[in-house]
């Protein structure tokens, strides 16, 4: 007789769908509670049987082979529609619900069958755990009970199966979001570092306007004081040459005098020794001489201030840089001589056999002034009391000046000072616009990162530091002696 399909066949078919278990490997939970349905009830056979729309298939299984059946003949198909109660059959050949189905009347010729439902905690039965054997027989009130038990451990294991699926439905799901939060954070940091890039290019490009500014008001003040200076330098450097001429004749005229009149009157006498008449005869000459000189040494000034700066030269130009670091050197003279608080700052130059470098040399020569007054101040704050205590001060100041031709290629520019040095943090961030270690007011930190921008950018080399503390800080210019693709105009000196 077939089974007619339960009042609630749809919904217990969802359910059972929801299980995601039909057509799934054997796993040993489901064996095990077989093989206990097996042993308890003392049958051959044992069936944890699920019942689909057209079949029932067996989830687990105790002595037998097949796999599942058609519901049609299926015992099972019947205890579901008694969820309450486990389904008895002791003899089917004596039960008219079964007398005629081909699994009692053929192979494997079933007798008995006890099957209790497995109910669903929303009530639907959508399977059996059953027991079967081949001879008529009647179960104990303990082997049903058993059989309830265990059908009530499989809906357990079908349950906890569930949860483990949605479980790990749910780990997926948060791997799922934590790989898109990782990829936002990456994303982030992406943004982060490129907006930070957009800021550094920024203050960049602020502290090069600031410094072009700086720059251009110097050119003008440059051209100003020079041209204000050389116009009556030139009138004093031309006079004095008359007036040189003047004394001589002069002096040769009194010379003739004292000769023709050796004895003058008492009165001239008295003024001869008043005014020390031979120690002015000898050291008037020398006076014009030093005022020479010092014509000269102003001039000197001029042109190594005008050179140095060229401040509306932009072009690209084949230079000597020992030209540029004598006349840079020159420029800063009055810093290196004796201070207060400090001797002397001796210079030491080791310059090398250097080709002519192809460069802006304006630029270059404002590197190299940063760079010397990064060494003269560094020496000054090892030499100040404020700062350092006695046993520490730098008693002999020096400064070295290196210039070598790395090869055929690359020259490179030493600057380096015996001061107090810097730690590897202050190295680190040296060459970032606007920092500096010097007190509020005494520096806007835009010197070294200029000049690393016009090293690096502008002549495609590169500008490195190296310091030690307790023993001095070097810098370390290397620029190609010749760049690709730009226009040279020969020029001797910077």
């Amino acid at each position: 007789m077939k089974a007619p399909l339960p009042d609630n066949e749809a919904q217990r078919l969802a359910q059972l769908l929801n299980y995601n278990i039909l057509d799934t490997a054997t796993e040993t939970a489901y064996d095990d509670l077989a093989l206990l349905a097996a042993h308890i009830c003392e049958t051959p056979v044992s069936l944890v049987s699920l019942v689909d729309r057209d079949r029932q298939w067996f989830k687990a299984k105790v002595g037998i082979e097949a796999e599942e059946t058609h519901r049609d003949v299926a015992f099972c198909s019947h205890a579901i529609l008694q969820p309450q109660d486990v389904l008895v059959v002791s003899d089917a050949r004596q039960d008219p619900r079964f007398a005629d189905n081909p699994l009692v009347t053929s192979d494997p010729n079933i007798r008995f069958y006890a099957g209790a439902p497995l109910v669903t905690p929303q009530g639907h039965a959508i399977g059996t755990l059953c027991a079967i054997d081949y001879k008529p027989r009647t179960p104990s009130p303990k082997q049903i009970e058993a059989l309830e038990a265990l059908s009530r451990q499989v809906v357990a294991q079908l349950e906890l199966r569930l949860n483990v699926q949605d479980l790990s439905q749910e780990v997926k799901e948060r791997r799922r979001v934590e790989t898109a939060l990782l990829q936002s954070e990456m994303q982030l940091r992406n943004k982060t570092r490129q907006l930070q890039r957009i800021l550094r290019k920024l203050r960049q490009t602020q502290g090069q306007l600031i410094h072009a500014g700086k720059m251009s008001s110097l050119s003008q003040l440059v051209a100003g004081i020079a041209h204000e200076i050389n116009n009556p330098l030139g009138f004093v450097a031309s006079n004095l040459d008359c007036a040189q001429q003047y004394l001589e004749d002069i002096l040769s005229l009194m010379e003739g005098y004292r000769q023709t009149y050796p004895s003058p009157p008492p009165v001239l006498q008295e003024q001869i020794e008043d005014i020390e008449l031979d120690y002015l005869l000898e050291d008037f000459p020398k006076l014009f001489s030093s005022m020479k000189t010092g014509t000269h040494r102003i001039k000197d000034i001029v042109n190594s201030l005008r050179n140095f700066a060229r401040l509306d030269e932009k072009e690209y130009k084949s230079v000597d840089l020992h030209v540029g670091l004598d006349n840079t050197l020159e420029f800063l003279q009055h810093r290196l001589q004796a201070q207060p608080h400090r001797p002397e700052i001796k210079v030491v130059k080791r310059y090398g056999q250097l080709p002519l470098v192809s460069c802006y040399a304006a630029q270059l020569n404002q590197v190299f002034q940063y760079l010397l007054l990064n060494a003269i101040e560094a020496l000054d704050r090892a030499n100040d009391p404020k700062m350092t205590k006695e046993e520490t001060v730098v008693r002999f100041p020096q400064i070295r000046i290196v210039t070598e031709l790395i090869d055929s290629d690359w020259v490179r520019i030493t600057i380096g000072d015996n001061g107090f040095g810097m730690s590897e943090a202050l190295q680190e961030r040296i060459f970032e616009p606007f920092f500096t270690t010097k007190p509020v007011g005494q520096g806007m930190g835009l010197g070294l990162s200029t000049s690393y921008q016009i090293v690096t950018q502008k002549h495609q080399g590169e500008l490195k530091c190296r310091s030690i503390p307790g023993r001095g800080t070097a810098f370390f210019v290397k620029i190609p002696i010749c760049q690709k693709g730009v226009g040279l105009i020969a020029h001797p000196k910077l």
